[in-house]
């Protein structure tokens, strides 16, 4: 791993206090241990360490005016003093950001270079910052030391465990003054409102892609590079993101995080439980371009819009069909390729369509799903009791091209067309092409 020594950023006010308070600290024990060696007496022990503490604390002689903090130097009042008074001298050339010290706007820049000076010595992963590779090193140890008091749940970084103890308290304290929106922290606040701004400043270094976030980036790298760096820990499979890979490990753990507030169904992903919500609510979202229509899904309101732009983006490989739906696309491929992927499970019969199996299991089962809404009578297929519901309608949806005669059954229309040509049987296109007005 190389030296973090030369790019490490100044330490802040308070941390420099804290520093500061250590040393002393240490120096007291020094002396301390010096003086049990030497049989100095406790009473001269103690008025030595108030004399060498007030003399530490007399070179703090500058002092801010706005808060009365001391520090020690004249340089740092004046970094201070930019907390008061906003000031950011150090600017971006590349983006325009500002910082209030130029040992910051360094380590912002290595965001436009690319530099990462900071490398794991376990994975070689590298790092823009120490501290973002003391955090990574936990990933390798499985260190957690930060448990959640409500909960018990355990987090490798204090800022996530602060980041989580706001979900119990649902507390959210920053608002977006554009559309109202609320935010857990300030950083989500920030990143947020660049969907107002526009603002774009993180660059993919492989093509002309520009991206809101750094996080976005680099999943976005990781197309170009193909950089998988998340393994399951159940099996052989990397991903490139590591919230795929946690919704992945679920099928190895079964767990299901998150439940439905209306029943009791539970999913393994929070966007499914979003959308599975939406039918309990009636929540439908995403509206059609071209009519009123709405849904609950973007899938299915692409789907829907093909109907109006007639795209058909797949095409099969065998013939030159091509059909709006993938699925569409592999159901009719198994006709070139005579694959039956379902098969009974009370007989050895196999079927190329889903829907034709679980029709076909109905004949073991006995099941029969579809109700008349007319009377009690039930169904095995949906067809079949569209079929009967004729009975009470009295809908007749067969006409006679001949006669205009109509008729609830096809069946009953083939057998009808027989009286008209005896000779031509069941060949309806003939009857089609029959003058009507030629008969008597």
């Amino acid at each position: 791993m190389r030296d973090p020594e030369p790019c490490r950023m100044k330490h802040t006010e308070d941390e420099t206090e804290f520093i500061e308070e250590n040393e002393e600290h240490e120096e007291q024990n020094k002396e301390e241990d010096k003086n049990v060696k030497t049989g100095e007496n406790s009473l001269s022990r103690s008025q030595t360490k108030q004399k060498d503490l007030k003399k530490r604390r007399d070179k703090k002689s500058f002092t801010c005016t706005q808060c009365g903090k001391s520090l020690r130097s004249k340089h740092g009042l004046e970094m201070h003093t930019r907390i008061h008074t906003g000031e950011k001298p150090y600017r971006c050339d590349q983006c325009g950001k500002s910082f209030t010290q130029s040992s910051y706007l360094k380590i912002h820049m290595n965001i436009h270079t690319g530099e990462k000076p900071y490398e794991c010595d376990q994975c070689g992963k590298t790092f823009l910052r120490a501290s973002y590779l003391k955090d990574h090193l936990k990933v390798h140890s499985k260190e957690k030391p930060h448990s959640c008091s409500l909960c018990g749940k355990s987090f490798s970084h204090l800022k996530v465990l602060k980041f989580h103890q706001k979900i119990h308290s649902d507390v959210r304290e920053y608002m977006c003054f554009e559309c109202e929106k609320t935010f857990i922290t300030s950083e989500h606040l920030r990143l947020h409102q660049r969907i107002h701004t526009g603002e774009k400043p993180y660059k993919c270094s492989h093509c002309d892609k520009r991206f809101s976030q750094l996080g976005h980036l680099k999943r976005h790298e990781r197309i170009h590079t193909g950089e998988k760096p998340y393994k399951c820990s159940h099996c052989d499979k990397r991903f490139s993101r590591l919230g795929d890979l946690k919704v992945h490990e679920r099928i190895h753990t079964g767990e299901k995080p998150y439940k439905c507030s209306h029943c009791d169904k539970r999913f393994s992903r929070s966007g499914s439980l979003k959308i599975h919500e939406r039918i309990h609510t009636g929540e439908k979202p995403y509206k059609c371009s071209h009519c009123d229509k709405r849904f609950s899904q973007t899938a299915s309101l692409k789907l829907h819009e093909r109907i109006h732009t007639g795209e058909k983006p797949y095409k099969c490989s065998h013939c030159d069909k091509r059909c709006s739906q993938l699925g569409s696309l592999k159901i009719h491929e198994r006709i070139h390729t005579g694959e039956k992927p379902y098969k009974c499970s009370h007989c050895d019969k196999r079927f190329s369509h889903l829907g034709d199996l679980k029709t076909h299991e109905r004949i073991h089962t006995g099941e029969k799903p579809y109700k008349c809404s007319h009377c009690d009578k039930r169904f095995s297929q949906v067809a079949t009791l569209e079929t009967h519901e004729r009975i009470h309608t009295g809908e007749k949806p067969y006409h006679c091209t001949v006669c205009g005669k109509s008729f609830r059954y096809s069946s009953s229309l083939l057998k009808h067309n027989k009286e008209h040509s005896p000779s031509v049987v069941g060949d309806t296109q003939t009857y089609r092409l029959l003058d009507i007005n030629a008969l008597p």
